[in-house]
């Protein structure tokens, strides 16, 4: 008995233990999704700051998506309005292959003209697949060319479980994605901020060249009755059933949530939902580094000023659970002077974060300005006012 006791009591230390070092070891006791119980067959919660996954149920499982595949032809269309390519007021001839698409649609004439803007609304608002043929068709001559350019490009962000056949979501064989690669694609289209010209909007209308007029619902629910939410695209086939993509914004921390496979639309909406409100109730972010704020001042050798500010090379959060008190400890290799000439945004040294004595990240700390060299004029000048 007495060894049975003293086992137990060893027992209950263990526990106690293993319970302590799991509730101050940040991330990898955060993401258990506590309370969550999805119905869906795959879904991702990502922190875009940090790049941490806060929950993920078989998040590279290989799946339709539906229409979440538009996302990555509203990428590619930004990016040939940000290149010059494009602009929103370029007419795009509609050809009869695009206008008799099935599924979602906003009715587009065959053979006629449409401002990029009006067939872009219709994408991102209404999930149009007429109008994402239009717009494929024209940026890149065929719809199968443009789908090449769509799988370049799924690569190049490291979407290593994602394959395209098409560029609207209709069924095709050997089309598929995941959950992470879902929210990967849409951290980069919610980059744009013309795209949340038109995320955002609730309910609008296409003119037709012929002045017919058809009406744009979003798709997103979420963007109406989440708050914060501002972007997102919906998905929902037989073959996919119902998915949802999706980003909100609170204060300093937006979240992506993916849904993929629900049993029907309302679940897939009450689901992302869920995992927004897991991520904003448990987790916060803190502003370590940001770019607009010099982290110190080094003297300048040889140069026209004294000193010089030195600034981080990019913003820094850590997300961490709320209540954590764990610091995130900061060391500076940085020069005793920085010498001139140099120009602006050369490397002067990096910052060490370090948390529970892991290394988190390195960010290079550079110059914001150009130092010139001290010439002997100046010299001279200088030695004259001393006098």
């Amino acid at each position: 008995m007495k060894k049975i006791a003293i086992f137990g009591i060893m027992l209950c230390i263990l526990v106690t233990t293993f319970c302590a070092s799991l509730s101050n070891s940040g991330l990898m006791a955060m993401a258990t999704g506590e309370g969550l119980d999805l119905k869906s067959k795959s879904a991702l919660l990502y922190d875009v700051a940090s790049k941490e996954v806060l929950y993920e149920k078989d998040a590279t499982e290989h799946l339709p998506v539906a229409s979440m595949v538009k996302m990555m032809t509203i990428l590619l269309t930004l990016e040939e309005i940000d290149n010059g390519n494009l602009t929103l007021d370029t007419m795009i001839t509609t050809s009869e292959n695009a206008s008799g698409m099935g599924g979602s649609q906003v009715f587009i004439d065959p053979f006629v003209e449409y401002k990029t803007e009006d067939l872009l609304k219709g994408v991102i608002i209404a999930s149009a697949n007429d109008a994402s043929v239009a717009i494929a068709e024209h940026i890149s001559g065929s719809e199968k060319t443009f789908v090449a350019k769509m799988n370049e490009k799924a690569k190049e962000l490291g979407m290593n479980d994602t394959h395209y056949s098409n560029c609207t979501g209709l069924p095709a064989p050997e089309q598929y994605s995941c959950a992470k690669d879902s929210a990967i694609l849409l951290g980069e289209v919610i980059k744009h901020d013309l795209y949340h010209n038109y995320s955002t909007i609730w309910m609008d209308e296409l003119i037709h060249p012929s002045g017919r007029k058809t009406g744009l619902v979003n798709t997103n629910r979420l963007i109406r009755y989440y708050d914060g939410c501002d972007g997102g695209k919906t998905g929902s086939t037989n073959e996919a059933g119902c998915c949802l993509s999706a980003s909100a914004k609170r204060e300093n921390m937006r979240l992506i949530s993916v849904i993929i496979g629900a049993p029907n639309s309302q679940t897939r909406f009450n689901e992302c939902s869920s995992l927004f409100n897991y991520g904003f109730a448990n987790f916060e972010n803190k502003n370590i580094f940001d770019m607009s704020s010099p982290v110190q001042v080094l003297p300048v050798n040889k140069g026209k000023i004294d000193e010089v500010s030195v600034y981080p090379s990019e913003d820094f959060s850590v997300l961490v659970k709320k209540g954590d008190k764990t610091e995130v400890e900061i060391n500076y290799e940085l020069p005793e002077t920085v010498k001139a000439p140099a120009q602006q945004g050369e490397v002067v040294g990096k910052a060490i974060l370090s948390k529970q004595g892991n290394v988190i990240k390195e960010i290079e700390i550079i110059i914001n300005e150009n130092l010139e060299k001290l010439t002997l004029k100046d010299c001279l000048n200088r030695i004259v006012e001393k006098f």
